[in-house]
């Protein structure tokens, strides 16, 4: 196979994210005024990269993220293997004190291995590697495509990085990410290598 280098940005700030409300697959927010200036600056900065192919998940808060890219009129394609893991009953809700307690006890159940343990009524990590890995064999076998833009979102892009780097999905927590961060992965062929991480340096233009 070709090698490609792959740009995987997380969205730009929602008014979900700025009041701690949970998001999720399950709610189709906006950018806020914040997360247009981030992606803006992100495209001033990275407008000289040619891209082959812009790959986004369903939701609309990533396609808003890439949106000067896509008036360039670059391919994309909207995949909902990239959507975020559904939170279940707790999407839409601002995040309590007993709410943060039960989060963090799943996050503690996922680093402990426990990656098939789902949230209530919503995804486990091991359901978002099942649907994500389609949309990643679907985006590396475009063997023509070799500079791709994908925009997704938080804990979607940390099973995302499991998956192309051979990690253990336990692992996961140790893909830091911001709103409009930017991972960026070579591939060679056989192996993924990553050159940026959780790289925000575009943001210092906001």
């Amino acid at each position: 196979m070709n090698s490609k280098k792959i740009y995987i940005v997380r969205h730009g700030q929602t008014d979900f994210n700025l009041q701690n409300i949970v998001q999720g697959s399950g709610v189709d927010s906006s950018l806020n005024q914040r997360g247009q200036a981030q992606a803006k600056a992100f495209f001033e900065y990275y407008k000289h990269v040619q891209f082959d192919k812009i790959y986004t998940s369903t939701l609309k808060r990533t396609k808003e993220t890439v949106k000067d890219f896509l008036d360039l009129g670059i391919p994309s394609e909207a995949l909902a293997g990239l959507n975020e893991i559904s939170w279940g009953t707790k999407e839409g809700f601002k995040i309590t004190p007993e709410e943060d307690q039960y989060y963090h006890y799943m996050l503690r159940q996922w680093q402990l291995g426990n990656t098939s343990l789902r949230i209530e009524s919503g995804e486990s990590p091991d359901d978002v590697v099942i649907r994500m890995k389609p949309a990643v064999d679907h985006i590396m076998r475009n063997t023509n495509e070799r500079t791709v833009l994908i925009c997704m979102h938080g804990r979607a892009i940390r099973i995302l990085l499991c998956i192309l780097l051979n990690y253990p999905l336990k692992s996961m927590d140790m893909f830091e990410h911001e709103n409009l961060c930017l991972y960026l992965l070579h591939y060679d062929g056989k192996t993924f290598t990553i050159k940026l991480h959780n790289d925000i340096s575009h943001l210092r233009l906001i």
